[in-house]
């Protein structure tokens, strides 16, 4: 459901007495709608909004998304298909994985647009449109090489006929997955789109076909057909090897300083002791731990901002919390902002830059950021929506 508005305070008053967040930039989310939209031409953008909008938070981030001017949402499960509906959004929204028969009625009463693999679940999906008075709208995924959701290219051609014949089922769109989009090497691309094209072209009455995520879509522009699904760059992040255009960061993680410590040469710090002091140094609490997605494997890797310098992390992260070193920002104390990812004084840390940090890319780092962190929807500093943390 969405979340009331508050008050228009500026950012650093709404945080005083917050010890760890996330800023969600509204502005930066439409302007990036505004600039894949003008890049990738006269097709559908479809956002890609599934775990939570990559950990930005669906109940708010979708809204500002419609409102931004894209066509379509995709999701995976149902069930974050209606949490959109509860949330407000009108236009189409598709789920991309797997349902069952008798995710049917429910479905077709919140107008989602199911992924069909098997004439069970096109059985279902006619009987309760029939229930319900309204057309059913449906999609046909082919699986050109994953070997994920989906089904075999003959599977596909036999199940759309049999859709087809269904009174109340419309079958609207036909997709399919790349399995390297954004590998250095992405020429298996080529193969699923060959054999991607080779089912289409004996389906022409399906008018809707989309192949392309955001990597597909920025590198090969003859996969966009009528929709392209986009997800990361949305936020502002390109995948690897991927060429884009200037895109502006929407999610920054912040925290306070709950303390400054000084740590003798020779002392450790955290669990096990795995980092010791080479030199006198302060040692800075961040209240953020593995709990909030902050990665265990970001123990004595990676960095934070304070201050507008980098500080290097410092010990094991903790569920709650980790130590940075901060002796060399002058008058570093409690209260302090961190930032961990996003832009302070002239230094960014990019989600993709902490993943690699942890050994991981964006899109995990970013979906595993946790209920717990309130998340901060904003315009020009100004906040707009508070999502309290989910205990």
């Amino acid at each position: 459901m969405a979340h009331p508005p508050v008050t228009r305070n500026a950012l650093p008053e709404v945080t005083t007495a917050l010890n760890a967040w996330l800023e969600i930039d509204l502005d930066a989310l439409a302007a990036n709608v505004r600039t894949l939209k003008q890049l990738l031409g006269p097709v559908e953008l479809i956002a890609v909004v599934k775990a939570n909008a990559y950990g930005a938070g669906a109940a708010a981030v979708a809204p500002a998304l419609e409102a931004a001017g894209v066509d379509r949402f995709a999701v995976v499960w149902p069930h974050e298909g209606y949490l959109l509906r509860q949330a407000g959004v009108t236009r189409p929204i598709l789920v991309l994985g797997h349902a069952f028969p008798a995710d049917a009625r429910q479905a077709v009463r919140a107008r989602l647009t199911l992924t069909c693999h098997s004439r069970e679940l096109a059985d279902a999906l006619a009987a309760a449109a029939a229930e319900a008075g309204v057309p059913a709208t449906v999609h046909l995924k082919v699986d050109t090489g994953l070997h994920r959701f989906g089904v075999e290219a003959g599977e596909a051609l036999a199940l759309a006929d049999y859709i087809r014949q269904l009174p109340w089922l419309d079958l609207e769109g036909l997709m399919t997955h790349m399995a390297n989009a954004d590998e250095a090497d992405d020429s298996f691309s080529e193969v699923q789109y060959e054999r991607f094209a080779s089912v289409a072209e004996r389906l022409p009455w399906i008018r809707y076909r989309h192949t392309a995520n955001t990597a597909t879509a920025l590198r090969r522009e003859v996969f966009r057909y009528e929709g392209v699904r986009i997800g990361l760059a949305l936020h502002g992040e390109l995948p690897a090897n991927t060429p884009g255009p200037a895109l502006r960061p929407v999610l920054a993680l912040r925290a306070r300083l709950a303390r400054v410590s000084d740590v003798a040469q020779g002392d450790g710090v955290s669990y096990g002791l795995t980092w010791r002091a080479a030199r006198p140094t302060r040692a800075g609490l961040v209240p953020v731990g593995y709990a909030d997605g902050w990665r265990r494997s970001l123990s004595n890797a990676g960095e934070v901002i304070v201050g507008g310098r980098r500080c290097p992390v410092i010990g094991r992260v903790c569920m709650d919390q980790f130590l940075a070193d901060v002796t060399d920002v002058p008058g570093a104390a409690e209260g302090d902002v961190v930032t961990l990812i996003g832009e302070d004084g002239g230094e960014r840390l990019t989600a993709t830059e902490v993943a690699q940090a942890a050994g991981t890319i964006a899109w995990d780092l970013l979906a595993g950021l946790s209920g717990r962190l309130p998340r901060i929807y904003h315009r020009s500093g100004h906040v707009e929506t508070i999502t309290p943390p989910a205990w």
